[in-house]
Parts: C-alpha cells; sequence; structure tokens
C-alpha cells in the first residue's frame, strides 16, 4: 500500500510520520497492527472497520485531517484484507 509522504522543508527536522509509522507503535521487532492481525485472525477485519468508524467519528473534534487519513490507512488495509480473503 502506498503510505502518505511528506517532504519536510529544506532546513527543518523531519518529523515522524503519525499516520503510516507512528513511531510509539513500532518499539519492538513486530508493528503493532501485525500483532493485532496475528491474534485476531478471522476478526481482524472487524478490528479495521471498527478503526475507520472510529476515526470518522473523531476527526471534526479531535486530530483533523491526520484523523482523516488515519481513517483512508484502515480503510485500505480492510480492502485488502477482504480482496485477499475472496481471491
Amino acid at each position: 500500500m502506498a503510505k502518505w509522504k511528506e517532504m519536510p522543508v529544506p532546513g527543518t527536522v523531519a518529523q515522524p510520520d503519525m499516520v503510516n509509522s507512528p513511531p510509539h507503535y513500532n518499539h519492538s521487532s513486530i508493528e503493532a497492527i501485525d500483532y493485532i492481525q496475528d491474534n485476531l485472525g478471522s476478526g481482524y477485519s472487524h478490528y479495521l472497520d471498527g478503526n475507520v468508524k472510529k476515526y470518522m467519528h473523531r476527526w471534526r473534534y479531535k486530530g483533523g485531517v491526520e484523523d482523516l487519513k488515519k481513517a483512508n490507512w484502515y480503510l485500505e488495509k480492510l480492502i485488502q484484507t477482504v480482496e485477499k480473503d475472496v481471491l
């Protein structure tokens, strides 16, 4: 899946990608999303669906555009998961 890439302004310090690879979700050898998928099995699609709904619900009140990007990220993961299960 294509990741959102925002280019830093020259002369500034690059900020962490809080949508695609938040640093607080990758402190070990496996990212949290991969761990969750491994543990939920067939329930993984429900987890993704719930996160899409969560970020769509709160974007106006909390995270703004970043929450919309997160909702999109989870939706893309859900689409990939469903397509993989169908094929």
